[in-house]
């Protein structure tokens, strides 16, 4: 098992997403960004308890701060993945009452919680008894029909009484009738307004908004009334705007460039793909990290198409750098050029 690292500030988030935030994923946005905290795909209590728990539930040591969001509605249950969380050296556990998926309502957790605080409070209570590590919860500012002038505080409140200090809102309602769950991240107006008026309403909670922040300039605007931000498929699909966040939301340095985030990634890769990860696992993460810059197609379609070849590897992660910055890297002689030469690629458009 992994030690847990001392709690750090939720200033700079990276929102849990389902089938993107792997650790895969995590261990690439840990090298553009030392302080940003990561947060795992959601795992359901049942699946921590019935399935391959290594599978779900191991990470890199270079993660760290790195929660483990958990769904499910058992205050039992959750109370024991969560004391397996922190054996497993999560720096935090979380508990989804936000995603409104059908699988998600048929279980009863998700997003359709936010109709039983009661019952979230004593979820989390039970969690907090079981570990000694933070617990936080992730919402939405109401579902369907509410009001959320009137649910969000009372839901605040009884989540602040279980002792949860941070609350990660999702500044849109969920609409479990008659919208898909990505429906539900577009399709609902953003309230900025009202997470704000949480902070205010509860000055010593850790408020953290999530929703709409596209930026590094967003997530400082925001950051102006909010304890926090969480950054979702922004930082997904446009990886390298987190070069900023270091210095500009804590101060600290970051002289990394693109080619310097790839090579930084080398001893992973080769250490994932001899443990018999496929390439593409990996690279299908990093294929953002070149957006709006001349040749990221081909990038782009070097590390989604050939990097599925099997025995693919590091090299041919270099071989993509060379073709999208011929000045930083060149081909390795041992790697065949195919079809992606450089006289080829300037024969392409992009």
């Amino acid at each position: 098992m992994k030690s847990a690292r001392p709690a750090q500030s939720h200033r700079l988030c990276i929102a849990p997403m389902m089938e993107w935030t792997d650790r895969h994923c995590r261990a690439f946005h840990r090298v553009i960004t030392r302080r940003a905290r990561l947060y795992t795909e959601m795992v359901t209590a049942d699946a921590i308890i019935h399935g391959k728990r290594e599978q779900l539930l191991d990470f890199d040591e270079s993660e760290h701060p790195v929660a483990l969001q958990l769904g499910g509605c058992d205050p039992a249950k959750l109370a024991r993945v969560a004391a397996i969380g922190a054996e497993w050296g999560y720096d935090e556990i979380n508990l989804n009452v936000g995603c409104p998926s059908d699988r998600v309502r048929s279980g009863r957790f998700g997003a359709c919680l936010m109709a039983e605080p009661a019952l979230v409070a004593e979820c989390l209570a039970a969690m907090r008894e079981a570990i000694r590590i933070e617990v936080t919860v992730k919402c939405r500012i109401g579902i369907d029909d509410q009001e959320p002038e009137d649910v969000l505080p009372r839901f605040v409140e009884m989540a602040a009484s279980a002792g949860v200090t941070t609350i990660i809102i999702h500044a849109r309602k969920a609409w479990l009738k008659g919208l898909s769950p990505k429906e539900n991240r577009e399709v609902p107006p953003l309230n900025h307004a009202i997470v704000y008026a949480m902070q205010r309403a509860f000055p010593r909670l850790n408020i953290v908004l999530n929703g709409g922040v596209t930026d590094l300039q967003d997530a400082v605007t925001h950051l102006a009334h909010v304890c926090g931000v969480m950054l979702g498929r922004a930082a997904y699909q446009d990886p390298w705007l987190l070069i900023d966040a270091d210095p500009r939301l804590f101060g600290e340095s970051q002289a990394l460039s693109r080619a310097g985030v790839v090579r930084a990634m080398l001893p992973y890769i080769d250490r994932e793909c001899a443990a018999g990860t496929p390439l593409v696992a990996i690279t299908r993460h990093m294929l953002g990290l070149y957006r709006g810059v001349p040749r990221a197609r081909l990038w782009r379609r070097m590390l989604s198409e050939e990097a599925r070849r099997p025995g693919a590897g590091s090299d041919l992660v270099l071989q993509a750098l060379s073709l999208v910055e011929p000045r930083e890297l060149e081909v390795p002689a041992a790697v065949p050029a195919r079809e992606w030469s450089l006289g080829t690629a300037a024969s392409l458009r992009y």
